[in-house]
């Protein structure tokens, strides 16, 4: 199993562990919230018929067992009779329901009727609960509404709450650890790269003396092998080069984009299978800051994985083009290699991802990299079809236009 695909798997293990929490929590909060709410009618309905016992009793013993006990309900509740009046208010907004005043006694003791607020809170209740019905001793039908108490209003939402903030802190706690381990891992890339390339310069100038030495003694000046060790000694000072730049900005200097592609196209081709054709095609004027070294490398790691997509014969196109409004330039990069799956078009340049049992998934990481880090460009799957091949895009920005170039 990759380092990707067990990346993969602990997120869905993670993630399914965390829906299971949710869940248990929402469960269990609902089941409080409905035994609450039971307790809450009967709470409302022992104050209706309270209501009902003191209309119908003239006991004062046992009135005020009544009163004590319709006092110690605190269930919002609204009595109306048949017609919607109101008659009765319990645990309401105690500046609005002064009901038994009439106008002058509201007016002597400065106080206020809003029969706005007692219409709002009777429709919130009807949409709440069904009424319960009282008949009293004189055939009234009296109907008792109520809501729920604030204690289990905040307790329908506190899971809610709950959630939201263990999300927030989560998504806070993972972006600071990811980020500081992205730091640490960083760095040791860096003294990684850096300490590769200070091991190889001394053996790369020992081959470089070698090859004059042998130059000299065999008088190979002319020697086609001779030439083509010497690139691949130069091959080796660009790789030193470039793991040295790794953690550094690179400096970026104005290149003909076609010449730098088509120059390690050259040098690309003769060193792989002649089974494999490669076309350059574009516009030769077009011109971008690049670090050739660093450049150099995103070409190689895309033309080796599209010649490494090919099984047997197969051919890879590169195309050159801009646009003049938008001052961009697009390389792509096309092979008739097996495909990748519209669902992997973003994982394929996620570190760990690779479809080889040898792979380490990290060229096309680096290419991403290279590109938007240190080139300000963008890099992506333009198109991919299973059995057909690949197209990768690389868009740069263009410092210069030939005024005759077509583009």
């Amino acid at each position: 199993m990759n380092p990707y695909q067990q990346k993969r798997r602990w997120k869905y293990f993670l993630l399914a562990f965390a829906v299971v929490i949710a869940s248990g929590s929402v469960f269990y909060t609902s089941y409080l919230v409905r035994n609450i709410a039971k307790s809450e009618r009967t709470r409302a309905q022992v104050w209706a018929l309270s209501m009902k016992q003191i209309g119908n009793t003239y006991d004062n013993d046992f009135l005020s067992y009544v009163f004590s006990v319709r006092d110690s309900l605190v269930v919002p509740a609204l009595v109306t009779d048949a017609k919607g009046d109101f008659l009765f208010t319990r645990g309401l907004d105690a500046t609005k329901t002064f009901l038994g005043y009439d106008k002058e006694e509201l007016k002597q003791r400065k106080l206020s009727y809003d029969p706005q607020y007692f219409k709002d809170e009777l429709a919130y209740m009807k949409k709440q609960h069904a009424p319960i019905k009282l008949t009293t001793v004189l055939n009234e039908t009296w109907l008792v509404y109520y809501k729920d108490s604030p204690l289990l209003m905040q307790l329908k939402m506190f899971p809610y709450i709950q959630l939201s903030v263990i999300a927030i802190f989560l998504v806070v706690a993972y972006t600071a650890f990811s980020s500081s381990r992205k730091s640490e891992q960083n760095q040791v890339w860096v003294g990684l790269a850096k300490e590769t390339a200070h091991q190889l310069g001394t053996p790369i100038s020992s081959l470089m003396a070698w090859i004059e030495l042998i130059k000299d003694k065999f008088n190979a000046e002319d020697d086609p092998l001779m030439a083509e060790m010497e690139n691949d000694v130069k091959r080796l000072e660009i790789v030193a080069d470039r793991f040295s730049k790794i953690g550094s900005k690179p400096k970026l200097e104005d290149h003909p984009v076609y010449e730098v592609v088509k120059e390690f196209v050259n040098y690309f081709s003769v060193r792989v299978s002649n089974k494999i054709s490669f076309e350059l095609t574009g516009n030769r004027r077009l011109v971008a800051g690049l670090n050739i070294p660093l450049f150099d490398w995103v070409l190689e790691n895309l033309l080796k994985n599209a010649v490494n997509a090919i099984d047997g014969t197969g051919n890879i196109k590169v195309q050159i083009h801009g646009s003049k409004q938008k001052k961009q330039i697009f390389i792509d990069i096309a092979d008739t290699g097996k495909g990748i799956p519209r669902s992997k078009f973003d994982t394929v340049f996620q570190p760990g991802y690779t479809t080889r049992q040898r792979g380490w998934g990290l060229g096309l990481s680096l290419t991403k990299r290279i590109i938007q880090n240190y080139h300000d460009g963008q890099i992506f799957v333009k198109d991919s079809e299973l059995g057909k091949g690949t197209t990768f895009r690389i868009v740069l920005k263009t410092v210069k236009y030939d005024k005759q170039a077509k583009i």
